[in-house]
C-alpha cells in the first residue's frame, strides 16, 4: 500500500493497509491499539511538508455524522518505508506551503510545550522549530528554493516523530472544529489558532515559549499579549488568513465549536494550562 500525498492521503493508506481482510471496521479500531494487525506492506511518500504522517502511528478520519475526528492509533500502521523527498513538494502553491508549514510548526511547538514533553522528543521538536523558522519564510517566497524545501520536509518529518510519544495539545483541539464543521484546511485552521494558544500557554511555560520565539527571530516577552502579537505578525507576514470571519465561519457557530473543542480531552489534557469551554469561546471570538 502506498500513501502518496498530504496527511489525509497517508492516513487513508494506513487504514487501507490494516482493515481489508481483518474483519474489523473503522468503528472497531477507533482508539489506541485496537488494530489486530497489518496485512499489507506500507510505504508513505509525503507531497506536502506539514502533517508528518509518514512518521506516525495515527490516522485521523472525520465522522460525517458527529463532525468529530476519529483517531486510530496503532504501531501496526507505522510505515515500512518513508520516502521524504523535497522534490515532491516543489510544486506546492504558496497558500498550501504556508498552511502545511505552520501545521508542522504547531506539531513541534505543541509537543515541546506539552505536559508530556520529553527530553528525547524535545530534540526533534527544537530542531523542527529551528528549521521552520529558517526555511518557511524562504519557501513561501520562492517555491523552487530546494534548500528551504529540504528544511521543511525534514522539519515536517521531525514533527511527525513528536506526535507518537507526546502528541499535540490545545492548539489542535481548538483548530479541529474549523475543519470538521466548516471544511477549513487543517493547516490553515492551525495557523489561525496558533498565536492565540501560544500566548494563552505562555505563563505556564515561559522559558519554552521564549525558545520558540527566538527560533523565529522574534523577541521574547513574559507578557502573553506581546507573545500573541509577535506570533500573529509572523503568521500574517507569511500570508496566513488570521480571521475566522474571512473564512466563512458563522459567528453563531462559535459556542458549539467551543463545546466540541473542549470535548477533545485526548489533546486538551496534554495542554500546560487548563482551558475551559468559555476560554475556548473567547479565543474564537478574538479570532473572529
Amino acid at each position: 500500500m502506498i500513501g502518496f500525498g498530504g496527511g489525509s492521503a497517508m492516513d487513508l493508506a494506513k487504514l487501507a493497509a490494516v482493515l481489508p481482510g481483518s474483519g474489523q471496521s473503522l468503528a472497531d479500531v477507533v482508539g489506541i491499539d485496537k488494530v489486530i494487525g497489518r496485512r499489507s506492506a506500507l510505504v508513505q511518500a509525503p507531497t506536502t511538508a506539514g502533517t508528518g504522517s509518514e512518521a506516525g502511528s495515527r490516522a485521523l478520519v472525520t465522522d460525517p455524522a458527529s463532525l468529530n475526528k476519529l483517531a486510530v492509533q496503532s504501531d501496526h500502521m507505522l510505515a515500512d518505508f518513508a520516502v521524504v523527498d523535497p522534490e515532491l513538494t516543489l510544486s506546492m502553491p504558496r497558500a498550501i506551503t504556508v498552511a502545511t508549514g505552520v501545521d508542522a510548526f504547531a506539531h513541534c511547538v505543541e509537543a515541546f510545550t506539552s505536559r508530556k514533553a520529553h527530553q528525547t522528543i524535545d530534540l526533534y521538536a527544537l530542531e523542527g522549530i529551528r528549521l521552520i523558522g529558517a526555511s518557511l519564510p524562504r519557501a513561501s517566497v520562492d517555491g523552487s528554493d530546494r534548500e528551504a524545501r529540504a528544511g521543511m520536509a525534514l522539519a515536517s518529518f521531525y514533527g511527525g516523530l513528536c506526535l507518537g510519544p507526546v502528541n499535540t495539545t490545545a492548539g489542535h483541539a481548538v483548530a479541529y472544529p474549523l475543519g470538521t464543521r466548516h471544511h477549513i484546511p487543517h493547516g490553515a485552521a492551525n495557523a489561525l489558532i496558533f498565536p492565540h494558544v501560544l500566548a494563552f500557554n505562555a505563563p505556564a511555560v515561559p522559558e519554552r515559549t521564549a525558545t520558540v520565539l527566538a527560533a523565529l527571530g522574534l523577541e521574547s516577552s513574559p507578557e502573553p499579549s506581546a507573545v500573541f502579537d509577535a506570533a500573529y505578525r509572523w503568521c500574517a507576514k507569511l500570508g496566513c488568513e488570521m480571521r475566522l470571519s474571512a473564512l466563512g465561519v458563522p459567528e453563531n457557530d462559535l459556542p458549539i465549536m467551543a463545546r466540541e473543542a473542549h470535548a477533545i480531552r485526548r489533546l486538551l489534557d496534554n495542554n500546560p494550562r487548563d482551558l475551559t469551554a468559555d476560554q475556548i469561546l473567547g479565543i474564537y471570538r478574538r479570532a473572529y
